[in-house]
């Protein structure tokens, strides 16, 4: 029978990748507007259920770099596909799951599917012309928050048709068909780095992520002054330097921290941080200012579907933006490309602070969150995987996916502290609480706009040394033996 051609068996293998991204993305966004919903269902407090996003947050927030090591020692896809297994396994049992308690795990099982993106930007770098890398990895950064955003809209007529616990059988489904769809369909690639992971590194790496997000997560409700946050985030200060000092000294380091060093990962890492303090609070915080009541003196008393249905325009246009990005930094560079989409989304965050009385006015807002969003998360993605060597793609990648995490959740504890700080009679936040913490938000992007202008221009030979890297490595498979 005739082989299939490179060109079709790049697009099978794009295809294999985009459909397990969608799906750890819709698995990252699904729960948080039903949260109400899964509470009362599982007879648990509110304090109590926040834990099953918290949990998943650190889950994947510890993992995504470990998968990434993993994934550049055994090769990018038996570990994609364990990630996939991981998923499906995590969403299985979270659909039967009985209590909170079981919730909760499944969804620290499903965090181990954090390193699928890091992963997914191997695979791209090993198998796909050095010329159509760019433009693949910006197209599956963009699916990123796509998917997170296909998920608060799709969270209410899923709940409302069915019930919450489809929330989990869906993407079960598409984990589990990627999952034999990767391991049928991705090519096994010749890459690899000899290495292990030591254990003290990826401890000490646990330890300072779990002290700074639970810290992050529970400060609006302890208080910022508070000795438990203070003492977490101190904690969380001085074990990351630990483990910095630790990973410069170790034969076999988690994250190569010469690599972190490199002007074009730390000024990407910096921009990632700030656009995540932005992006995810919009996420959580838009959908809220529209549920409240008209009674309050702003808002418009939305239901979930409704309020998921504002940041639709958000979804479509990430996507859509995240498509021609590729081409705009082959073009313009990447550079311009990130400065262009932090503009647009800076004159987004600018209509939710001063205009937000219509809801036409929120739909444009969203639309250009989304545009913007989307040129520059596809152009980041694609200036760190291009600026590291592909040995070393999938520990870049997962940490630069992890700071972005990061900053999702000092974005989102530090708007739930400026909405909340000054209630109205009734309870509900007043609309100031809302314009200044967008406002707020405004300012992170403000700042990671002149961020920007840290960047080195991306070199324009990197193609060409991808292309040498991989004719100056064997048929074979590298040996694949821990170092001693």
């Amino acid at each position: 029978m005739p082989q299939p051609t490179s060109r079709t068996r790049h697009q099978f293998v794009f295809a294999v990748l985009a459909v397990g991204i969608l799906a750890f993305s819709l698995l990252q966004s699904l729960l948080t507007p039903v949260l109400v919903t899964v509470q009362e269902e599982l007879h648990t407090s509110r304090s109590t259920v926040t834990w099953v996003l918290t949990a998943y947050l650190l889950s994947a927030s510890i993992f995504t770099p470990i998968m990434g090591r993993l994934g550049d020692i055994l090769g990018k896809k038996p570990v994609f596909v364990a990630a996939l297994v991981a998923l499906s396994l995590g969403a299985l049992l979270a659909a039967l799951a009985w209590n909170v308690a079981v919730l909760t795990a499944a969804r620290v099982i499903q965090g181990i599917g954090g390193g699928i993106l890091p992963l997914a930007f191997g695979v791209l770098r090993d198998e796909f012309p050095p010329e159509k890398v760019s433009g693949a990895v910006g197209a599956l950064a963009s699916l990123t928050a796509v998917g997170a955003g296909t998920g608060v809209v799709l969270a209410g007529p899923i709940v409302n048709t069915l019930d919450y616990h489809w929330l989990f059988w869906i993407p079960m489904a598409l984990t589990a068909v990627a999952a034999v769809a990767a391991h049928v369909v991705i090519p096994t690639s010749s890459l690899r780095t000899p290495g292990r992971i030591s254990p003290l590194p990826a401890l000490l790496l646990s330890a300072w992520l779990v002290a700074l997000l639970v810290a992050l997560s529970k400060a609006p409700g302890w208080g910022w002054a508070s000795g438990r946050t203070v003492s977490l985030l101190v904690g969380a200060v001085v074990i990351a330097a630990c483990w910095v000092h630790v990973e410069r000294r170790s034969a076999a380091p988690l994250v190569d921290m010469q690599m972190m060093r490199l002007p074009a990962v730390w000024t990407n890492n910096l921009v990632g941080l700030l656009m995540g303090v932005s992006m995810y609070a919009l996420f959580a915080f838009v959908p809220q200012f529209v549920q409240t009541p008209r009674s309050s003196g702003y808002g418009f008393g939305a239901g979930v579907t409704q309020s998921g249905l504002i940041l639709l325009p958000l979804t479509v246009m990430m996507f859509l933006s995240g498509m021609v990005s590729g081409g705009m930094t082959a073009r313009i560079g990447g550079r311009a490309v990130i400065a262009c989409g932090l503009l647009t989304s800076l004159l987004a965050v600018a209509v939710l602070t001063f205009a937000h009385s219509e809801k036409w006015e929120l739909y444009v807002a969203t639309g250009l969150l989304g545009g913007g969003f989307g040129l520059a998360f596809a152009a980041m993605s694609s200036l760190v995987v291009g600026a590291v060597p592909p040995d070393q793609t999938g520990v870049a990648s997962g940490m630069n996916t992890n700071i972005r995490t990061v900053g999702g959740s000092i974005g989102a504890a530090l708007m739930t502290s400026v909405v909340t700080a000054d209630p109205a009679p009734t309870g509900l936040p007043r609309e100031s609480g809302y314009t200044h913490g967008f406002a707020m938000l405004g300012g992170a992007l403000l700042i990671a706009v002149l961020a920007v202008l840290l960047m080195p221009r991306p070199s324009r030979d990197s193609g060409v040394r991808v292309a040498a890297h991989r004719s100056s490595r064997p048929a074979e498979a590298a040996p694949t033996t821990p170092a001693s």
